[in-house]
């Protein structure tokens, strides 16, 4: 197995989830189904989880497959720009669901944020579709039309392609002066910071400790967190498209995905499985029950091991070279 291999298997779920997400949240909208609303908002948000590793390895893919005769390197870049656009959009409908969900959770209602997670999750699959089309023509260069190493775009094709970033520009970004790459590590560390210090103190709380507080404050302190998420993924993925060989041959760097990936799934559970229906109201000096404590225990475990697994990435960055190649 190689990158190109986890590629594929990896980037079916950005297209059919992203697809099957804003049906279940349009179908719940018009059925007035707060379950299924919530349901459909888990769907979108974990699509925004699968989709980093898919983007992850589809640049580590994109690297290992330029070498072999045949492939257009023009139309690799066009399916790199067309899946960083599509990136930015899915993370942001993934963000713009998790406040949702912490809203259905607080029983407060928006209609501006409904609206604006139904626009663009439909804005999103659109960008999906093109991201899905680009990367087929990468081995099927008879349906790709290109004059002299440039790719012809059709008329919608022309637009988007204006829109759409290369790896290059990023990576000039990122190091047009010796403070930006720096910068970016701080606000990394800055958002690490805001995720423990709320999700971190709420498990805590969760797991029998500091029985004092309540549970209701420690979730309206949540959306800090997601402030927290928001940076470290933005952060993270900048640092990663500058210098993408400087990761994607790095175990530990896998690794850590897996264990959000496993964050994912832990918070999938923490909502839609009613655990913080269970906590929600619990008083001072009350015991959470025994599956919440689970979650927690898994929440706090988890994030311990990307901190430190974030810590030896860059020791072993080749410590997984010739086994994916």
């Amino acid at each position: 197995m190689n990158f190109a291999h986890l590629h594929l298997l990896l980037n079916h779920f950005p297209i059919i989830g992203t697809v099957v997400g804003w049906f279940l949240f349009l179908a719940s909208l018009l059925g007035k189904n707060d379950e299924l609303r919530r349901a459909s908002l888990i769907v979108l948000v974990t699509i925004a989880i699968l989709t980093i590793p898919t983007f992850l390895s589809g640049v580590a893919a994109a690297s290992m497959i330029s070498r072999e005769p045949g492939i257009s390197s023009a139309v690799i870049q066009r399916h790199e720009g067309a899946a960083m656009l599509s990136l930015w959009f899915i993370e942001a409908t993934g963000a713009l669901s998790l406040i949702g969900l912490w809203q259905s959770a607080t029983l407060r209602r928006d209609h501006w944020s409904i609206l604006s997670i139904l626009v663009l999750s439909l804005i999103t699959m659109g960008l999906i579709a093109r991201t899905g089309d680009t990367g087929a023509d990468i081995r099927h260069p008879e349906v790709s039309y290109t004059i002299q190493g440039k790719v012809v775009e059709g008329p919608v094709g022309s637009i988007l392609y204006t829109l759409e970033p290369t790896p290059a520009k990023f990576s000039h970004a990122m190091f047009f002066s010796q403070w930006s790459f720096p910068i970016l590590m701080i606000l990394h560390f800055v958002g690490l910071v805001l995720i423990i210090g709320t999700v971190g103190i709420l498990d805590i709380r969760v797991l029998g400790f500091l029985k004092e507080l309540p549970i209701a404050p420690l979730h309206q302190l949540l959306p800090w967190s997601m402030l927290g998420l928001g940076i470290n993924i933005l952060t993270g993925m900048l640092a990663f498209i500058a210098q993408p060989e400087n990761y994607i041959h790095s175990a530990p760097f896998w690794l850590k995905i897996v264990f959000l990936l496993l964050l994912g799934l832990n918070f999938a559970v923490f909502y839609l499985m009613g655990v913080i229906d269970e906590i929600a109201n619990l008083k001072p000096g009350e015991d959470a029950p025994i599956s919440a404590k689970l979650v927690a225990g898994g929440s706090l475990i988890l994030w311990f091991s990307v901190i430190t697994l974030a810590r030896y990435i860059q020791p072993f960055a080749d410590s997984i070279r010739h086994a994916f190649q």
